[in-house]
């Protein structure tokens, strides 16, 4: 094949590359000449320069390694015999420079931009914003955040290993305490199920590649993560009302005192063979409460509000949107890594526990053995043994007071 040929094929290619990453938009550099000023025809040749000839926008002309003169040419010279596609405009778009695009202003302020601006931090080599989002990504937050949910369930595996299930050392009396209303069940299986379609779509999307990539290959993978992700984008607002019904249903109940403070000097009783009183709710459920549900899910919330542009009024930048992204991965980790200590503890590291969520009910023995506080104030008549209307899972009396 000729030089010239090559030259023409590969001019081509670049040309349809950068029409397919702009889209409608046709970036100029800010010295370029006005949209408005008359195009050459394109049967027209553009006048040699350099002794390289140019018939239109498409036919690139050759560059260093084909034309000698390359390096001698001014920048409008380039910019002549290269419009749209030469060094002097991608040292320009590299700064930052706004081109023109047909794109709203108000709707994509950034359209214009192809990349975010170089820049340069500590200790750091020279980077575009975008290339450094994606490095502190890839090089911090998916291999750290893998490790600490492995970390986790190797922890997990590990303690009931050496413990087994805890609880059951008190027989049951038959006489049953409702835990859990009908309507807050409601709310906490909802919250659950959104956040177990959140967790394992997220979590495909971020490590599935190094996991699950492998096993089904890459057309599979593309078509499952691409559900998964409207799965995520859908189910989002779901787990965001749910999420406000929660921290209203259960707040009341889950404000500190001082039996949390003896619960945390004691370990909440976990090296031990009995556990410490607690009210209906002990200092390791009251901190998931607060660290692991309401504080990072207000934030996973918001952060994933506008990652979806769903919040009104706000202008989505790029830089705004990698801060977005980064506070949303790290939230919704620490969330995934203090539930699945919860997920554990309420089905095989607690016996009973599951029961509760599911029935509404315990048995006596049960609450005694676990919330003893909680226990002592129902037997008192500070607290009702049903407080939801009879019904089929009703207890057939209430504990007998002492």
């Amino acid at each position: 094949m000729s030089q010239p040929t090559f030259a023409r094929l590969r001019g081509w290619g670049v040309a349809l590359s950068l029409a397919g990453t702009l889209g409608l938009a046709h970036a100029q550099a800010a010295s370029s000449p006005p949209p408005d000023d008359p195009a050459p025809p394109a049967a027209q040749a553009a006048p040699a320069v350099g002794g390289v000839k140019s018939a239109n926008i498409f036919e690139i002309a050759p560059d260093a390694s084909t034309d000698p003169n390359y390096a001698s040419q001014t920048n409008a010279q380039r910019k002549q015999v290269q419009p749209g596609n030469n060094a002097p405009m991608w040292r320009d778009v590299g700064k930052g420079v706004t081109g023109y695009s047909s794109l709203p202003v108000t709707e994509a302020p950034e359209a214009g931009n192809l990349i975010q601006p170089f820049v340069q931090y500590p200790g750091s080599r020279l980077t575009t914003a975008g290339e450094a989002w994606r490095q502190v990504r890839n090089d911090w937050l998916i291999p750290y955040g893998g490790a600490l949910l492995f970390i986790v369930l190797l922890t997990l595996a590990i303690f009931y290993k050496a413990k087994g299930p805890l609880g059951g050392h008190l027989p049951d009396t038959g006489r049953k305490i409702e835990r859990f209303t009908p309507f807050e069940r409601a709310a906490h299986w909802s919250n659950a199920g959104a956040f177990i379609a959140l967790a394992i779509s997220g979590i495909v999307m971020a490590f599935g590649k190094f996991f699950l990539l492998p096993v089904i290959g890459s057309t599979l993978f593309g078509w499952l993560t691409f559900a998964l992700k409207n799965v995520h984008n859908f189910v989002g607002p779901l787990f965001a009302v749910s999420l406000l019904i929660i921290v209203i249903t259960f707040i009341k109940d889950n404000i500190a005192n001082a039996a949390d403070f003896v619960w945390l000097s004691k370990a909440g009783g976990m090296l031990s063979d009995k556990e410490v009183p607690s009210h209906r709710f002990n200092a390791g459920e009251k901190g998931l409460f607060w660290w692991g549900v309401t504080i990072p899910g207000i934030v996973v919330v918001g952060s994933g509000l506008f990652l979806d542009k769903l919040l009104p009024g706000m202008l989505y930048l790029r830089g705004d949107m990698q801060i977005a992204h980064m506070l949303h991965l790290v939230c919704a980790l620490v969330m995934m890594a203090l539930i699945m200590g919860h997920i554990y503890m309420g089905t095989v590291g607690v016996k009973g526990a599951y029961g509760a969520m599911r029935t509404g009910y315990v048995d006596e023995a049960w609450a005694k053995e676990h919330h003893e506080l909680w226990y002592d104030d129902v037997k008192a008549g500070k607290i009702p043994a049903q407080r939801s209307k009879s019904g089929p899972d009703a207890p057939l009396q209430a504990p007998a007071k002492a």
